[in-house]
């Protein structure tokens, strides 16, 4: 199964005040008030006025990242981070092979990284994205990993983000749904109230 994602990821409310009035920008809803901001051609063409170039090498120290991270647009997310701290992150893999990077700016600056992995050697809070996410104040939870804390897992691939941005939902929603589902096969399994009514809580 192959996964991949290219995304700028931050606070919701700074997300939402930066991209307004952009006509390619979509975002998709994580948990703990975070979004995501898939990163199209499209997108890159707007914020920098110039068509985005790919690395045609495996990710490296020297180019770690798939999408070349212009000038323009690594000015776009500096700015952006002023407001607080704004993650690029990719993920690539098909077959059980790939390769994760991230870099994070904050107060106008780049603050971490970039950092990529490929071999995924240490614990999993030393992946490029899982780290990443720290610097940008994701808390730990349930979940396995901060990647899955947040819902990066919900979809697999940037076509799926831009999907579920423009459908306004939540990375819960499957589970919402399977919630649902069991609640009203509850309700329709309880028997008759007297008189022949079924009662179904407050109205």
């Amino acid at each position: 199964m192959s996964y991949q994602l290219s995304a700028i990821i931050a606070d919701a409310g700074l997300l939402h005040r930066e991209t307004r009035g952009l006509d390619h920008a979509v975002l998709g809803n994580l948990r703990q008030d975070f979004a995501l901001l898939p990163v199209t051609s499209q997108l890159v063409e707007e914020l920098t006025g110039t068509l985005p170039d790919y690395a045609v090498e495996e990710p490296s120290l020297e180019q770690p990242f798939t999408l070349v991270l212009s000038t323009a647009l690594t000015e776009t997310l500096a700015h952006w981070s002023r407001r607080g701290p704004v993650a690029y992150v990719e993920a690539e893999f098909a077959g059980g092979v790939g390769h994760q990077a991230a870099a994070v700016w904050l107060g106008g600056q780049r603050s971490w990284g970039p950092h990529v992995d490929s071999m995924f050697d240490g614990s999993r809070g030393q992946w490029p994205i899982n780290a990443a996410l720290v610097e940008v104040g994701v808390e730990p939870g349930q979940w396995v990993d901060l990647f899955a804390e947040l819902g990066l897992h919900v979809e697999r691939n940037t076509a799926g983000w831009l999907a579920h941005g423009r459908r306004g939902l939540g990375v819960d929603y499957w589970d919402e749904l399977v919630e649902e589902w069991e609640r009203r096969e509850a309700e329709s399994s309880q028997p008759p109230e007297p008189g022949g009514f079924r009662f179904s809580g407050p109205r």
